[in-house]
């Protein structure tokens, strides 16, 4: 091999070794670094090394030195694409991600290991067992994401089957198995699931399905309907009212809550709310979709949060804390 190509191999196998076997807690001595190269088969010495630290740090890669045990210099390399807590914030959001399935999270999660130090791989691995989260069946859900962006670019309606999961745990086609035809706008991740948020031209309404149980997602030659719904689409205060993906009819209700719950009204509708405080309590009018899933919220709070406004949605959870009673007796 000629010595410009191998000291190219040097160059990148030296780079490979620091970002896999050295981070600020652990250090390679430069006799640790010429033995591990001599064992890959490249010969060097101790001043070729020093002008490859210097190569690596204009490119990005600066290494660092600092005493060891024994008064031992150890190099390691301090800058990488991604720091340990970002690289811990990805792997617990790829682990809490419903949508992504047991065997994609494995993988995508030892990638994200790789770009780590085989030190703070071992952590993010452990990471994966904080807990058991329930993950989606359909390991085609990747290649849904990618066509749904594709006719997105190309500004094409799709069509798709839309399926529920039957008690034999079988997948039930909905409509008897005829096909959807949206058009796509957005994709949006809310309670661990992915939802395409698309106009539907036979209703001429937004709607959002769940991306994990669209099946055979086709693009056609029809260009997107609903440019006019979603020119002043604001998909943030979009998920606020819509109560775990579940869609209804939306009304501006008055809800009636104890003042220690002034953060969650926050943080789920946003700061531009309007509250009017009293002296235990707050008032706060905001927009939502009425479902079962809003009265669901609401109970959740128990006598601290209550509907005031308007009558009949008061009446409706009236009616559904009857049926529920009913239920158990």
């Amino acid at each position: 091999m000629a010595r410009s190509a191998d000291q190219k191999l040097k160059l990148l196998c030296l780079l490979k070794m620091l970002l896999r076997e050295t981070d600020p807690e652990h250090t390679l001595t430069m006799a640790e670094i010429l033995e591990r190269l001599e064992q890959q088969g490249f010969s060097a010495e101790r001043k070729s090394i020093y002008d490859d630290f210097a190569a690596l740090e204009r490119f990005g890669y600066p290494v660092e030195r600092r005493r060891g045990e024994n008064n031992a210099v150890g190099y390691y390399l301090e800058a990488r694409e991604f720091e340990l807590p970002e690289l811990k914030l990805l792997v617990d959001a790829v682990q809490s991600s419903n949508f992504i399935t047991r065997q994609k999270s494995r993988s995508l999660i030892e990638k994200l290991s790789g770009l780590a130090s085989r030190w703070e791989a071992q952590t993010l691995q452990r990471q994966v067992h904080i807990s058991d989260r329930v993950k989606t069946m359909n390991e085609s859900i990747y290649y849904n994401v990618d066509q749904i962006h594709t006719a997105i670019l190309e500004n094409i309606r799709i069509t798709f089957q839309y399926f529920d999961w039957t008690a034999k745990k079988e997948k039930q086609l909905r409509r008897g198995g005829a096909l959807y035809c949206v058009s796509p706008w957005a994709l949006t991740w809310s309670e661990g699931n992915y939802y395409l948020v698309a106009f539907d031209g036979e209703y001429g309404d937004i709607k959002h399905f769940r991306v994990d149980k669209m099946l055979h997602i086709t693009g056609t030659d029809k260009k997107r309907e609903g440019q006019g719904k979603f020119r002043q689409f604001d998909m943030a205060r979009y998920s606020s009212k819509v109560f775990g993906m579940f869609g209804g009819r939306e009304e501006t209700v008055t809800l009636e809550c104890e003042k220690e719950l002034a953060g969650v009204i926050i943080d789920r509708f946003g700061r531009d709310i309007t509250i009017f405080p009293g002296e235990n309590t707050f008032l706060v009018s905001v927009s939502v979709m009425i479902s079962n899933n809003f009265f669901s919220w609401v109970l959740q709070f128990g006598g601290r949060m209550r509907i005031m406004a308007p009558g009949h949605v008061v009446q409706e959870m009236k009616i559904l804390l009857a049926e529920a009673l009913e239920a158990y007796k």
